[in-house]
């Protein structure tokens, strides 16, 4: 068996019950090492601490915010861990986001910023990373055991939202920094697939079932209903076939929803 291993990078897995989580647990059962982006030391080294368990090799990297410097520092410590000889870059996934939902007269500066910050200049600063991993790399050598399609250096994901395409009466800020994202992301898409790099952005439209939202609808049926609400374990299913991809046939982005949700 080589000893080469792929990487799977992902940052934001919130308390470890949604998608980046879900991604992350599912991509280490497929034979990637792990590096976990995340605040929140505790739910971070929760879920590194539940892959290493099961056998997986999973690292929580904690930062104190989501700012480039942050985002930088993370992947410095990455590199160190996981240097690309043996541990070679992927698969990578920007699931943080912050969602501000308010009338647009009560919207604070610094929701704004908060919301611009990490949807947008977080973002950008991680693809910025990914990236240059990605252009030192030859195309995915089956031998790695990972899970690339064909003629491919790499693939680098993004969650979206509703908002990334469409504004509503209490979402302004929000969807100022989801659109942003999405444009990021497509930018990079048409840039870089040139480079066998393939960009995929992500449009979540509808409720993920999370302990967040657990206690927010605080309905059974709600819980219960798998046509009514979105999965993680499902979400991170499709990231799975997006990075199985051929390069004959990409897909930059799709839209997900429950059966159920009306749009």
């Amino acid at each position: 068996m080589s000893s080469v291993r792929p990487l799977f990078v992902v940052a934001g897995i919130g308390n470890g019950t949604g998608t980046g989580a879900s991604a992350a647990r599912l991509f280490a059962q497929k034979g990637y090492k792990v590096a976990l982006i995340s605040r929140g030391p505790e739910s971070l080294n929760k879920l590194a601490k539940e892959l290493s368990c099961h056998g997986e090799e999973a690292i929580g990297f904690a930062v104190q915010d989501y700012s480039p410097n942050s985002i930088r520092s993370a992947f410095a410590a990455i590199r160190s861990r996981f240097p690309s000889s043996s541990s070679p870059l992927r698969v990578a996934l920007f699931n943080a986001g912050h969602g501000v939902w308010k009338p647009f007269l009560e919207i604070t500066d610094e929701e704004l910023h908060n919301s611009l910050d990490i949807n947008v200049a977080a973002a950008f600063a991680f693809s910025r990373e990914v990236i240059t991993d990605f252009l030192k790399l030859g195309f995915e050598d089956p031998n790695e055991g990972g899970q690339g399609g064909s003629r491919k250096r790499g693939t680098l994901l993004f969650t979206g939202a509703t908002s990334s395409i469409r504004g509503n009466v209490t979402t302004s800020a929000f969807a100022a920094g989801k659109h942003g994202l999405r444009g990021l992301a497509q930018s990079l898409a048409k840039e870089f697939g040139k480079q066998n790099i393939h960009v995929a952005h992500s449009i979540i439209d509808g409720v993920i079932l999370t302990d967040r939202t657990k206690t927010t609808f605080n309905d059974p049926d709600w819980e219960t209903n798998l046509d009514g609400r979105l999965d993680s374990n499902s979400i991170a299913k499709v990231y799975l076939d997006l990075v199985r991809q051929d390069s004959s046939a990409w897909t930059w982005e799709i839209d997900l929803r429950p059966a159920h949700e009306k749009w």
